[in-house]
């Protein structure tokens, strides 16, 4: 089973329109500091599946039929803005999981296409899909999100943007399953109180320090964590590392 970053940015994306900050100046310069929207790919066996689908150039990356579907966190634009135009496509159909959303992102459940919205995922309720298992677990979200627990070949991931902390269930579940890996939201740099809709690095660092998880990969990231990481004498603990688009983690 292996992860594979799509995308680590936050909405706003690295680097910020118009803005001159050290990091969305040195993206600008060098290819490989750009952040795009927040994605990932899961792969499992024969499994393929798009983590959320705020990148815009989908139908490029993805030939028709290589894709076992798209599970989606929660139905904010900048994760669900790539589905505008792959829902015009032909003589196939994708299903699309994710919340129970009534709202969910209103012009596509109108005008859904190729798009099967149908399979809604419920928390704490386990699904076989097919070569792994899939667990959704609600998090801290100015709109219904889900992160989710994925269980195949051996090895446990916990996909876990956005948020700010951990609600409680998901907090107690996630305690009595070791991680093997946790990919968790970080959109700013320590900051003296929470942010409202996704966790500084104070909050993600008092998540990752109450579960069981061997690695962590901070993702969702802004443009002033960035600034904040370019300063040598900020550090990360030894278990915890920033993602990179186009980062590829493989479980053995």
């Amino acid at each position: 089973m292996q992860l594979r970053l799509l995308g680590t940015g936050n909405a706003p994306q690295v680097p910020v329109y118009n803005c001159h900050c050290l990091a969305c100046e040195r993206a600008r310069r060098i290819a490989d500091y750009r952040r795009g929207p927040c994605s990932a790919l899961l792969e499992c066996g024969s499994a393929r599946w798009l983590l959320d689908a705020g990148l815009t150039d989908l139908a490029e990356r993805f030939v028709p039929g290589s894709l076992s579907g798209v599970i989606q966190t929660h139905y904010h634009a900048d994760h669900v803005q790539g589905l505008l135009h792959l829902r015009w496509g032909q003589g196939m159909r994708i299903p699309v999981l994710g919340p129970d959303d009534p709202q969910g992102f209103a012009d596509l459940y109108k005008n859904p296409g190729i798009l099967d919205f149908s399979q809604k995922l419920m928390p704490f309720q386990t699904r076989e899909m097919g070569d792994f298992l899939l667990t959704p677990l609600p998090l801290n979200h100015s709109k219904l999100t889900l992160g989710y627990l994925f269980e195949g070949e051996g090895s446990r991931i916990a996909y876990l943007t956005d948020t700010v902390g951990l609600p409680p269930d998901t907090d107690a579940f996630l305690k009595e399953r070791p991680l093997d890996l946790l990919v968790m939201d970080c959109s700013f740099p320590p900051m003296p109180q929470a942010p409202r809709n996704h966790n500084d690095l104070t909050r993600a660092l008092e998540v990752i320090a109450s579960l069981p998880v061997k690695r962590t990969v901070l993702t969702h990231i802004g443009h002033d964590f960035d600034t904040w990481l370019m300063d040598p004498g900020n550090t990360l603990p030894e278990n915890v590392s920033i993602g990179v688009d186009g980062d590829i983690l493989a479980l053995a």
